[in-house]
């Protein structure tokens, strides 16, 4: 998931510099999204970790 995040972050970043602001706005966009469902999945799984008792 975070591989795709960069992914996209990448993307939008040539593209911003080649002047497609449209691709690089919708790209950058979901490099966002992806990145926040990264962090909470990271989340989830330390607490389910944390709760079951074993060490991260």
């Amino acid at each position: 998931m975070l591989s795709w995040s960069l992914t996209f972050l990448v993307l939008a970043i040539i593209a911003g510099v080649f002047g497609f602001t449209g691709i690089a706005g919708a790209s950058a966009e979901i490099a966002k999204i992806l990145f926040f469902i990264f962090l909470v999945l990271l989340i989830v799984s330390a607490v389910s970790r944390a709760v079951r008792g074993k060490s991260p």
